[in-house]
């Protein structure tokens, strides 16, 4: 082959097949090319056939370190050195310095060995061991990101999935350290962006996202202010406990599938001493209030979760009174066409599969899907990515810089080091879901709509 070759030469094999490579004590292991960019081409190694491990190295083409081919040394020293030179980018296929048997051979080493290198210098035959741990720690990582970037929570049905995941986040207490009473992202200016969004205090700006939420939505304030408001997906209850100090006069409903949640936000809500907010478990699909039941309808961060987007906007619909304001909030893939690359449908997947969400829409969909359920009027659409990009990693920074009760729940039950893990992946899955807003696969929606008056 002229491609080029990593090969480590089995001890006390002679010359396969190809007849390049000779015999080596069987203390020692003979280096060709002792650079390792992935691991998965071992798996291909025909080992019986050839005798040694071998796959490609294109990259080192480009290098700036010259194979070179070292005169026959004594049997003695066979296999012990490897020799290496500084010199220009190679004119020649690396097979080509194999076309006669050769006891050394140099080769551009990985970081660590090149910084070794200065000119010429001997290389003890104790370092093929230490390339080999080299490949092993190398597999190690190609292992462990094998498995973060296999998604771990696929969406399970309502209670079951969505339900049960974030009981677990809840009772974990971990998400509401980091992110306050707020289950959602926050709202970052033009100004706080060009200053630099980490100033900014995290969960500060997840109340300024509650209040140009409500600035955004265009509500009648004079409906509101003695009416009554439904929060869609209300988390631990922090947006509907705002709303009702907001409007004191109005009474608030906040609705979860996660009992924790519920429990939670209620218990938050005895503390603050606020008496018009109320919370209930209820799937938002199947909701029990009454037709025309609220003026305001609030959903921030709620439909990713839906599996029926089509359901989850008519039943908003249908509670929502005459002349009421339904807003929605939420996480949505990019319009199609154009549809979508293998790669992008692949990092959907994950996102899809990682945190329970049954699939995404983009925003327009959803203004479509409001203005074709016939009493939805004077929809509006709006892009936030921009304004709430910079929550993702914030989220990671807010938790690199105070690591302290993840590292201790990890040496107490019930969980143990296995909160560990669990982090980890939230991390992954935060930086991914970074990326894909970046990208412009993901986008943030906000959708208005006005009942219309029979």
């Amino acid at each position: 082959s002229t491609e080029p070759m990593l090969v480590l030469q089995q001890p006390g094999r002679g010359n396969g097949p190809s007849g390049l490579l000779p015999s080596v004590p069987e203390r020692s292991m003979t280096v060709v090319a002792m650079a390792v960019p992935s691991l998965q081409a071992l798996a291909q190694a025909n080992v019986e056939a050839r005798g040694r491990y071998e796959f490609p190295l294109a990259w080192i083409t480009g290098s700036s370190w010259t194979l070179l081919r070292t005169s026959r040394s004594t049997p003695a020293r066979e296999g012990r050195r490897l020799c290496a030179k500084r010199g220009s980018r190679p004119a020649e296929p690396i097979s080509a310095h194999l076309a006669t048997p050769t006891r050394k051979v140099a080769c551009r080493s990985i970081a660590t060995t090149i910084s070794m290198l200065r000119g010429s210098a001997t290389i003890p035959h104790f370092l093929a061991p230490a390339a080999i741990s080299l490949v092993a720690l190398a597999m190690v990582i190609t292992i462990i990101k094998a498995v973060f970037d296999r998604p771990s929570r696929p969406y399970a049905g309502a209670q079951d999935g969505v339900g049960r995941e974030y009981d677990a986040w809840t009772d974990e207490g971990i998400l509401e350290y980091y992110w306050g009473e707020h289950v959602h992202l926050g709202f970052y200016s033009q100004e706080d962006r060009a200053i630099g969004s980490f100033r900014k205090d995290f969960k500060v700006a997840k109340v300024d996202f509650v209040q140009e939420m409500l600035r955004w939505s265009d509500v009648d304030l004079s409906l509101v202010e003695d009416g009554r408001i439904l929060d869609v997906g209300c988390g631990i209850g922090g947006t509907s406990r705002w709303l009702a100090q907001r409007f004191p006069r109005a009474l608030v409903t906040g609705i979860t599938l996660s009992s924790s949640q519920s429990s939670r936000a209620q218990a938050l809500a005895s503390q603050s001493r606020i008496s018009n907010v109320e919370f209930c478990v209820m799937d938002a699909l199947q909701m029990t209030f009454p037709d025309n039941a609220f003026d305001l309808v609030w959903a921030c961060e709620s439909g990713e979760h839906m599996p029926d987007k089509k359901r989850y906007v008519e039943e908003m619909a249908r509670v929502l009174k005459p002349g009421g304001t339904l807003v929605v909030a939420t996480w949505c893939q990019r319009e199609t066409p154009p549809p979508f690359s293998p790669r992008e449908e692949s990092n959907l997947k994950f996102l899809y599969e990682e945190w329970s969400h049954p699939y995404f829409i983009s925003y327009q969909e959803y203004g479509r899907l409001m203005s074709r359920s016939g009493i939805l009027t004077q929809v509006s659409t709006e892009d936030w990515t921009d304004q709430t990009l910079p929550s993702w990693r914030h989220s990671i920074w807010v938790g690199l810089v105070d690591p302290w009760i993840v590292i201790g729940k990890g040496f107490r039950p019930p969980l143990g080091p296995v909160i560990w893990y669990k982090v980890i992946r939230e991390i992954v899955c935060l930086e991914r879901m970074h990326r894909a807003f970046r990208s412009g696969l993901m986008q943030y929606g906000m959708i208005r709509a006005r009942k219309q008056v029979q």
